[in-house]
Formats: C-alpha cells, sequence, structure tokens
C-alpha cells in the first residue's frame, strides 16, 4: 500500500478529515426547495483545505443526476468557459439541439436552418439555462482561488443578473481571507458581500487522533501528541502523517526538523513575503513574548487603539492570529512560532 496521505496542495488524500458541519451546512442548502443562498465562499489559510472541501461538496451532489458540476478558471474568460462547457454536457447539448438554440457565431456547434444565430455570450447563457430549467437540472459553478480581478467582476456581474432570473444556478468559490474580503467589498458585486463566508476551522482533534490510531497501529498518547502538533491544520495533518509512514523507523522527534522544513517552504515562507513589516512586528512580538493579552502586546509596540486593530484585522483575516476571543490574540498555525523568531531581523 502506497503513502495514504499527500503534500499535493488541493488533491483529495486517501486519508483525510471532513468538515461534516460546514459541510453539511453548504449541502443542504443547496439542495433544499428555497435556499437562503446559492453562493458560498469557502475561506481560509493556504493549506486549510479549501478546495478539498469544494471537490467533495461538488462530488457529492453530482451523485444525483439532477446536479451538474463545471468548473472554470478565474484566470480565463469565464463567461465562454461556462458557455462551452453547458454546451459540452450530451444530456444539455441534446436540450438545446432540439430547442433549435444557434451558437455558432459563438464558435459553439453548427449552423442551423431556420435559427437565428445567438451571437452574444451571455445572452447564449441566459437561453441554455432557460431549457436547464425547464429540464429539471440544476448547475453547480466551482471557482478555485478567486481573486478581484477583472474575469471575476464580469463574470459576477452576469451571475448576479442570472440569479435575479431564478435559474438554478450555484456558486461555490474558494479563496485565500484576503481575496475574499477584497471581492465581497467590491461596491458593484453586492450579492457577493451578502453571500454566507465559510470560514474554515480547525480539523476536529477527535477526528484526527482517531484517523493517526487506524493509519498507524498506536497508542492513544502518541495518536494525541501527532494531533497536537498539527493544531488542526489540514495540511500539517497530511505531513506529519506523510512524513511518519516514509520513516516508519524514526520517532516524531526524530521527523520534526523535516517537518518544520516543508511547512516553511511550502507555506510560511510565502504567508511571510505577504505581510507588511508592521504585520512581522506584531508577529514578533506575539513569538517572543508569548504574550496573548491584547493590550499588553499593543503597548509593547507603543501602537494606539486604534492604529493596533488595523493590523489584528489585517492578521486575522490572513488567518494568521485567532481574535475570537474577547482582549485576546493567538497563533493559529503549528510551530509558526519558531518560524518567526528565525525570521526577525
Amino acid at each position: 500500500m502506497g503513502n495514504p496521505f499527500t503534500l499535493s496542495f488541493g488533491k483529495k488524500p486517501s486519508e483525510f478529515i471532513s468538515r461534516i458541519t460546514q459541510t453539511n451546512q453548504i449541502l443542504d442548502d443547496f439542495k433544499g426547495e428555497n435556499p437562503s443562498s446559492q453562493v458560498y465562499m469557502i475561506t481560509g489559510v493556504r493549506g486549510a483545505g479549501k478546495t478539498v472541501m469544494m471537490t467533495t461538496i461538488a462530488s457529492m451532489l453530482t451523485q444525483d443526476k439532477q446536479w451538474i458540476s463545471v468548473e472554470l478558471n478565474p484566470e480565463r474568460d469565464m463567461l465562454d468557459k461556462l458557455a462551452a462547457s453547458l454546451y459540452s454536457i450530451p444530456d444539455l447539448h441534446a436540450l438545446f439541439l432540439k430547442a433549435k438554440l444557434d451558437f455558432s457565431a459563438l464558435g459553439l456547434g453548427v449552423t442551423l436552418e431556420n435559427s437565428a444565430p445567438v451571437n452574444d455570450i451571455e445572452i447564449a447563457i441566459d437561453k441554455m439555462l432557460e431549457h436547464v430549467k425547464k429540464s429539471g437540472k440544476k448547475i453547480l459553478i466551482t471557482i478555485d482561488e478567486v481573486t478581484k480581478n477583472d474575469n471575476i467582476r464580469v463574470f459576477s456581474a452576469a451571475f448576479q443578473i442570472l440569479l435575479r432570473k431564478e435559474y438554478p444556478v450555484y456558486l461555490l468559490m474558494t479563496g485565500l481571507y484576503e481575496n475574499i474580503y477584497n471581492l465581497q467589498n467590491e461596491k458593484s458585486l453586492t450579492f457577493l458581500y451578502r453571500a454566507p463566508k465559510v470560514v474554515l476551522e480547525p480539523l476536529n482533534y477527535t477526528a484526527m487522533i482517531a484517523k493517526y490510531k487506524q493509519v498507524f497501529s498506536c497508542e492513544q498518547e502518541k495518536a494525541e501528541e501527532m494531533a497536537k502538533l498539527t493544531k488542526g491544520y489540514s495540511y500539517a495533518f497530511q505531513l506529519l502523517g506523510y512524513l511518519m509512514w516514509n520513516n516508519k523507523d524514526k520517532s516524531l522527534e526524530d521527523i520534526l526538523p523535516e517537518y518544520d522544513q516543508y511547512l516553511d517552504e511550502y507555506v510560511y515562507n510565502k504567508i511571510w513575503s505577504e505581510l507588511s513589516e508592521t504585520d512581522k512586528l506584531v508577529l514578533g512580538e506575539m513569538a517572543t513574548s508569548h504574550k496573548t493579552d491584547v493590550t499588553l502586546i499593543r503597548e509593547a509596540l507603543g501602537m494606539s487603539t486604534s492604529k493596533f486593530s488595523v493590523y489584528r484585522d489585517r492578521l486575522k483575516r490572513k488567518g494568521i492570529v485567532n481574535a475570537s476571543q474577547y482582549g485576546s490574540l493567538f497563533l493559529i498555525l503549528p510551530r509558526f512560532e519558531d518560524f518567526i523568531k528565525l525570521h526577525l531581523e
């Protein structure tokens, strides 16, 4: 048997911990007769498991033949891709031909006799979805790692119109905290501002312990130690399992240097490079003093309350600190404190 854990971002591994509550929240809403929202945004830090969760939801929905899933690349023309994808699905293609819809002017299919060609991409999608709705089908559109760019703006504006026309279209997007925040604050895209944001929580400790015990046939104490070392961070859960599987003759202590190296090279270096100097100062104070009290951290840095709040909120949006407990601030990522100490100038 090969290693059941993976280091590949976005790939669903053989052994993974599902987020049952958050997954069911989206599934139940999308499958309900009157969904409270047809758009959900999954967000979290790099390696939190956003793509895996999105893929899992798409897979579960499309087990029902009523559902069709289309994945769009945010770096390309998304309306063109949506139209082409819908047209290429055999069941839908047959519907469009039966309705004598001529999309040849858009490079889709052939010219049909006695049919006026459609030469606008939004009109084409509108006509397609009109027939999708009549057929009882539902379309799930997935977009991975969104950023605020022109492709997303154009697509989102068009999608907003499709929602107003009550078409059976559903949108599931993933993105880093800050990218989702920037997108939701785009003034012209008010429906995104109202869209529920699912912030990925740490993996369930009980589930992690059970999984490590099952895979490695180890004692409860060792499985607990491994789970604590990951802090519930999805990539760390996979990484630690991967390294332990490949080094079964080594102790947990022995593989820590390699564990740290992977975290640094694959995640933490990128996160650190995107921080401002003041962000780093705040994190440096937290890492070196071990303080969690917001007032003590702020005073040590000589910052005003208003200035400190700006950086606290920035770090929270980046998924680096937890500010859910009033008056306190905690580092979220495993062994990130050690990384910070090494990289302070």
